[in-house]
Order: C-alpha cells, then structure tokens, then sequence
C-alpha cells in the first residue's frame, strides 16, 4: 500500500504527494507522521520505524479526536515480542524466503517489515486499526520494502479471508487479551489445517496456548521504553 511520498529528510518527513487521498486519510497519515521519529530498533538494527515519543499522551490525542478512527497506539512502539520474532526471521531468512507471509496484528508493521527484508515473495501486514494501517505504509516505505497493509478483521471465520492464501503466518504478541486471544487461536488452527507455518513471538502471558506451541527459541529483548497502552503494556 503505497499511499505517499516524501521529501529527502530522514528525520521530518512530510507529504508531498496527497491530492489524491480523501481527507479523512490526509489527517491521519500527517497525524502519523507528526507523532512518530523515525527509530533505529534495538534487537533488529537492520528495521527504522517511527515510533512514538510517548505514549500516553498519544492515546489521549487519539481519544479526543474521533475523526482519527483509531484505537490504543500499538502501532506507535516496539513491543519485545515483535522485536523477537522480527530477529528470529532476519536470522533465518529461508523460513519465509519466496513464500506469501500473513503478520497478523501487525501494529508498526515491524515483523512485516523483517519478513520483506528477508525475501519474502508477498507481505500482508493486518491491523484492525486504521492508524496502524497508515503507520505499516509508513514504515515500510521507509525501510524500502513492499508490504500489503490490510485493515480488515481475518478473524472471524466468515471473513472472506482464505488461509490457503498464504503460506506462512507471522504473530507477535497478540494474547494479551482473554478475548482476543480465543479468536486469534481459532484463526491460527484454520491457518495450519490449510497448511501454514505459524510462528509467534510472546512474552509469555497467560492466555498463550502454550500446550499447543513448540518452543524454537529464547531471545533477552532490550527495551528503551515501558508503554502504558491497555493490556499490551509491559
């Protein structure tokens, strides 16, 4: 989703190229980019992504303007079980190399982002959130990757979405919630009876479906910064 371009500054970017978007999408690509510095990652040095400053207040931003359609920043960090798996692709290239590659709760787009990197054929990176999907684009224009960002809900098992599509399915740190947990491993179980690899990055809350999991690695994840955004919050 290739939605803008930029000028030659790495540090404020602004857009150029936007008469074509509707206002609405305008407002929240620019709001994106007035929150966010683009970041060099701890863990992942090969990925920048513009990350929020705070968090905090940045969600209050978003709750008092409604017109930005947007839920609780997760896009705006780089959350440690992300950080994991985009380290664990990078390291291992051929687990996506050449293949069609599903992140599912993408938030920044990060492990979309490594998965590109690491020569995947076609990236699909998901977020519900409507900023987030403006933060994928960013993010991946500025690593100079191609991802697909998606803002449809795949979870519900009469979504449309066909887990046949793709061949590999990428989650980081997607259990925090009860709730949201139980949809998210209904979905994995389709995914694998059509035959994809699934992979998961976690910290190790309680609603992850530990019986079910083969254990591949263990990764120490620095992280600069502790946000406070709902269940996600370390």
């Amino acid at each position: 989703m290739h939605m803008l371009q930029r000028d030659a500054s790495p540090d404020e970017p602004e857009p150029q190229e936007i008469a074509d978007l509707p206002p609405w999408l305008v407002a929240m690509v620019e709001f994106v980019v007035a929150e966010t510095t683009p970041t060099l990652l701890p863990h992942v040095p090969e990925i920048t992504l513009r990350l929020a400053r705070e968090s905090v207040p940045l969600w209050d931003k978003i709750e008092r303007n409604r017109a930005l359609r947007g839920g609780p920043p997760y896009w705006g960090f780089a959350w440690a079980a992300g950080l994991a798996l985009a380290r664990h692709v990078i390291d291992h290239p051929r687990l996506v190399a050449g293949r069609r590659v599903l992140d599912l709760a993408s938030g920044s787009g990060l492990i979309a982002i490594a998965a590109a990197k690491s020569g995947a054929g076609h990236v699909i990176a998901n977020d519900v959130d409507p900023l987030a999907v403006v933060a994928i684009s960013l993010n991946a224009d500025l690593n100079g990757v191609v991802v697909e960002a998606s803002g449809a809900d795949l979870l519900p098992p009469d979504s449309g979405f066909d887990p046949a599509a793709v061949d590999v399915v990428l989650v980081g740190d997607v259990f925090y919630d009860h709730d949201l947990a139980g949809r998210a491993v209904a979905f994995l179980a389709r995914c694998r009876a059509a035959g994809c690899r699934v992979l998961i990055g976690d910290p190790g809350r309680a609603d992850l479906p530990i019986a079910r999991l083969t254990r591949i690695s263990d990764q120490s994840v620095p992280v600069a910064q502790l946000p406070e955004c709902g269940g996600r919050g370390r």
